[in-house]
């Protein structure tokens, strides 16, 4: 029985526990942790905050978020250039994990203005293909 103590805290950890992270300058994004919320921004877009998928390019063509751009975790520190530091940046990606290490490395390059959203799968509704 006392296995299952430590088990329990564990399978906590790796499931979606990035979600939510907050980056120095990206306190404003926290509202948008909300899926309705997130909803109304990609009906009435903002050109200052970008929706980034990180995910691989085949599983961001099978669905993704609606007005999410397509940053892979494997290309993203070799396009940089593509990415404005003034924007504010919610990523997400499957469960949340891969999103967090694509953050550290983005404010290892100077970005501040991030948001964690976490998996994919909180998106309740149809994703864009």
């Amino acid at each position: 029985m006392k296995k299952l103590h430590f088990i329990f805290p564990f399978l906590l950890l790796i499931g979606g526990c990035y979600k939510g992270f907050v980056a120095k300058e990206g306190e404003i994004l926290t509202k948008y942790l909300q899926p309705e919320i997130l909803r109304e921004l990609t009906e009435e877009p903002s050109d200052s905050i970008w929706i980034i998928d990180v995910r691989p390019v085949n599983a961001y063509k099978k669905g993704h978020i609606p007005t999410a751009k397509s940053f892979p975790s494997s290309e993203i520190i070799n396009r940089l250039d593509e990415i404005p530091r003034e924007k504010y940046l919610i990523i997400y990606c499957e469960t949340g994990g891969r999103a967090q290490m694509v953050i550290k490395k983005l404010m290892e390059n100077g970005y501040q203005r991030i948001i964690n959203w976490g998996g994919y799968k909180r998106w309740p509704w149809e994703l864009v293909k």
